[in-house]
């Protein structure tokens, strides 16, 4: 598998924001996204083997590991991966851009699944049939750009009865938006949503790598 960077530092963002987490970066994305704060999964990374990328999280010694990107589903060997992790007793979240069939992750696994919206300019991309395989145990992802984007959220939100399928988090885009604005739009519109911050953002350097 083609991998990125492999790291451990607290989950920045989804239900488990601020817990010691493993990181495993995988390269490749089919999606351009307007707002990217990872270009560099585009393409960098290295060729690592299954056994190795386990062995080099086994030692950062926490039970919670995110499998990110990029995008993770681009990479055919992403789901043999995730089992391996389960096998060991890992809680595995999977950070996925909702524009590839999300069966193929097992069950047991936590899926963070973004529905991108306009102003990423890749919402026509999503594949809708996966809100019905989403469980209450997966969440799903707005990043908003602009009070368009958080309208149009608002529609899908009750189209598809989203807060009955999984949790639903809604954020901003660091510098776009206020997180004050879209705080006071949730609350006025008593949206069943849970704001995030990405939290790495405000601990570190935005652009910082690694952590």
């Amino acid at each position: 598998m083609k991998i990125n960077e492999i790291f451990k530092s607290i989950q920045g963002e989804t239900s488990y924001a601020g817990l010691p987490c493993t990181f495993i970066r995988i390269a490749g994305c089919n999606l351009r996204c307007s707002y990217c704060d990872t270009m560099y999964a585009y393409e960098d990374g290295t060729e690592m083997a299954v056994n190795l990328i386990l062995e080099i999280t086994a030692n950062f010694k926490s039970r919670l590991v995110c499998i990110t990107g990029g995008e993770p589903l681009s990479n055919k060997d992403t789901p043999l991966l995730i089992n391996e992790l389960l096998e060991r007793n890992y809680i595995v979240l999977v950070e996925t851009n909702g524009s590839y069939d999300i069966r193929k992750v097992s069950q047991k696994a936590i899926k963070i699944m973004d529905i991108k919206c306009p102003d990423s300019n890749m919402s026509h991309l999503m594949q809708w049939e996966n809100i019905n395989y989403l469980t209450k145990s997966d969440e799903i992802k707005f990043v908003l750009n602009s009070r368009k984007d958080y309208e149009w959220a608002k529609v899908v939100i009750n189209k598809y009865h989203l807060p009955e399928v999984a949790t639903v988090l809604m954020g901003a885009v660091l510098g776009a938006i206020s997180p004050r604005s879209v705080v006071q739009w949730i609350l006025e519109d008593n949206l069943d949503v849970r704001f995030q911050l990405q939290l790495h953002k405000y601990i570190w350097e935005p652009q910082t790598r690694g952590v």
